[in-house]
């Protein structure tokens, strides 16, 4: 591998990424970076923007509840049999939450204690693409609702475990002095990459241009759902090949030292071990863990159920949810670099706190624009705005407040802790379709979660935290 070499032999400034400073080798910055721009095939594709909102259409109802309908949208029987089929996409996912919240913890520990975080990032990365393929076989038919929700819930399961290890390698890709950047830089190919494979889906697979039972410019046929299936199979391609960078430029990280090897349970003791060391060196950073840990979750939620939402209350087209996803991700990203000037300015906890009051106000107004697909844009791109913005400054709040040496451990911790409580928003959203037979009401589910998160972050400072 070539890389930038140390600070006393410098060489030019690379033309792809940006002068990071402090020794930092842009090749691997750059190769781990491509794994963000890839990730996008999952969290814009599968989970946002195209599989959850097929997932919510009109083509896993009954037929013969809508032919009922007789193209009525408002149908009392269609308005229930969609809110049922987003109630089971709901705890799908509440049920993966749980099986994160378990077994994440130890994972994220083990790999970060053995030094094979990068095999782990391979293996689970591949779990996530082969799942995404699967999800050609979900035809649109009532009877494969079940097996695309359970396909939507092992993807999330793998990717938030993959997720881990992607973000422990930080460190490995960064000095302390540079995290920021590298870490923006990151983040920033994320939004740009889910912009680009948006386009190319909606222009390839998804659009319509007037060719009867054809879309996209391959005119793919739309019998069975099969443009929306085969364009979750170019996602997956497109996961896997920019996943590949980072698993061969970027070096392992060294196994921790031991006295002995560490037992699958026995990890829950060694996690135990460095929550008490927090506890008795500093108290905040495990007020900021559970704090993050809940807003984390009501982000995710925005992010999960916004499409759904969308198609079925405002009634978004495929071809118009993917439109309102490349003005998302604009909007998000030049939101996200704004913030991190806001961030040097004002610190962290500032943009965090008003990021949170902007998502609780414009969650809450999506529950009285009416129907209008006007009020939708308008409400969802100011949800937008503020999700990178708590995204990055959480990253830099936590790390202004851990100790020198510590980075890998806590940003493992702080991982895991993001999904321990990952059942909350998908739980409340199906709980408050099911009791209102109501997509829309599901919202409400979310804007609570921001708001317990907003509440549990007041009383947060941002104190360096002390561990012997």
């Amino acid at each position: 591998m070539t890389d930038m070499p140390l600070p006393e032999q410098p060489s030019p400034p690379s033309k792809t990424v940006p002068d990071l400073g402090g020794g930092t080798r842009r090749k691997g910055v750059l190769a781990w970076a491509l794994w963000d721009w890839g990730s996008a095939a999952f969290n814009a594709v599968v989970t946002t923007f195209v599989f959850s909102t097929y997932l919510a259409s009109t083509a896993f109802v009954d037929p013969t509840i809508v032919s009922a309908a007789g193209g009525n949208d408002a149908d009392p029987a269609l308005v229930r049999a969609l809110a049922d089929n987003a109630s089971v996409v709901g705890w799908a996912l509440m049920i993966a939450g749980l099986l994160i919240a378990v077994l994440a913890p130890v994972l994220g520990q083990r790999s970060d204690g053995s030094g094979r975080r990068k095999l782990w990032l391979g293996i689970n990365t591949s779990v996530v693409v082969l799942a995404m393929a699967a999800m050609f076989f979900v035809e649109a038919a009532p009877s494969y609702l079940v097996l695309g929700a359970t396909l939507l819930a092992v993807g999330n399961i793998f990717f938030e475990f993959a997720g881990v290890s992607y973000n422990a390698m930080l460190v490995q890709v960064s000095t302390r002095e540079n995290m920021g950047r590298v870490s923006g830089f990151g983040w920033g190919m994320g939004y740009v990459g889910g912009i680009v494979l948006l386009i190319l889906l909606l222009a390839l697979f998804i659009q319509s241009f007037g060719v009867d039972g054809r879309a996209g410019l391959l005119g793919v046929p739309t019998d069975g759902g099969l443009y929306i299936r085969v364009a979750v199979l170019a996602s997956a391609v497109w996961f896997a090949a920019f996943a590949i960078p980072v698993l061969v430029r970027v070096p392992e990280a060294p196994a921790r030292e031991r006295g002995d090897r560490v037992g699958f349970f026995r990890s829950y003791r060694v996690l135990w071990g460095t929550i008490t060391k927090l506890w008795h060196g500093n108290r905040q950073v495990l007020l900021f863990l559970l704090a993050s840990a809940v807003f984390r979750d009501g982000l995710a939620g925005v992010f999960t159920f916004g499409a759904i939402i969308a198609a079925q209350v405002f009634g978004f087209s495929s071809s118009e949810v993917l439109y309102f996803a490349v003005a998302a991700n604009v909007v998000a990203g030049i939101s996200t670099i704004l913030a991190g000037r806001l961030d040097d300015r004002f610190g962290p906890k500032a943009v965090i706190m008003a990021s949170l009051i902007g998502l609780v106000v414009a969650g809450t107004a999506v529950l009285f624009i009416g129907t209008a697909a006007i009020g939708f844009w308008i409400a969802g791109l100011i949800l937008t705005a503020f999700v990178g913005p708590i995204q990055t400054a959480s990253r830099s709040f936590l790390a202004r407040i851990t100790p020198t040496g510590r980075e890998g451990e806590i940003f493992g911790l702080y991982a895991t802790t993001g999904r321990a409580v990952s059942f909350l928003a998908p739980g409340l959203f199906a709980a408050f379709v099911a009791l209102s037979g109501s997509t829309r009401l599901g919202i409400l589910g979310i804007v609570l979660v921001l708001l317990a998160g907003l509440l549990l972050m007041l009383p947060v400072r941002a104190e360096q935290a002390v561990i012997d």
